[in-house]
């Protein structure tokens, strides 16, 4: 049955593996350039989710939103109601180190976050969760196999975009080795954590912190395509 927010009436529609942009909009490029067979299986707030396939494989792609409740409610919505095994992040992330370049990919090994999500979950009273180690290791040898260079540590997820100490960054890189920032992945390994499923986050430079670079808006939507094809020829069981 549909639930507030997701409004598919039959799962079975939905793959076993998400793909999960923060933009809805890159959710569409996806399954309009790589997915054949696709039907939309969620509009609700605008927030686009489709299924399709791909190289045989049934695989979904769907909206978060921006920030952690809104990852939140999405994915804990797949992973609870839906019989959703495993939700890969693809999203954008802001560099703390000069050693990232705009359109380096990230793979998320865990997130360190300010945040009480998870401790409001009742899930853990931690401020670091680790991605699911199988889904990264499938994720690496997918890169691998593309000839994708992936950068692999510790991310920030962050409550907050603007922050009036633009220079905070610097602490939070050096105490806590954060190789970049975003602001869902915390919330998702958390919801993992809750169900008892997989989650795991790759992540494309969009700016940088240190350099002040940024990517525009349409590139964010349709340029990040590597992140896209390390996790759509990842092989994660159940596909």
């Amino acid at each position: 049955m549909a639930t507030p927010h997701i409004e598919l009436e039959d799962k079975s529609k939905i793959a076993k593996t998400v793909l999960m942009p923060g933009d809805p909009l890159r959710a569409k490029f996806i399954a309009e350039t790589y997915l054949e067979n696709v039907e939309q299986i969620n509009g609700v707030r605008n927030m686009f989710g489709y299924t399709g396939t791909y190289k045989g494989k049934k695989i979904s792609v769907m909206g978060s939103g921006m920030g952690m409740p809104s990852i939140g409610i999405y994915s804990y919505e797949l992973f609870k109601f839906y019989d959703v095994e495993t939700i890969i992040r693809i999203g954008s992330a802001g560099a703390y180190t000069d050693k990232l370049n705009l359109y380096d990919v990230v793979l998320s090994t865990a997130a360190w976050s300010e945040s009480s999500y998870a401790k409001t979950m009742g899930v853990s009273s931690k401020k670091k969760l680790n991605a699911t180690k199988s889904v990264n290791s499938a994720l690496k040898r997918s890169a691998k196999k593309l000839g994708i260079e992936i950068h692999e540590g510790v991310i920030h997820s962050s409550d907050v975009f603007y922050r009036i100490n633009g220079d905070e960054f610097k602490d939070i890189h050096e105490k806590h080795g954060c190789l970049c920032v975003e602001m869902e992945s915390f919330a998702l390994f958390a919801n993992a954590l809750a169900t008892g499923k997989k989650a795991a986050c790759l992540l494309t430079i969009s700016d940088s912190l240190v350099t002040h670079e940024l990517t525009s808006a349409k590139e964010r939507q349709e340029a990040f395509t590597r992140m896209m094809e390390i996790a759509l020829n990842a092989k994660v069981w159940p596909f």
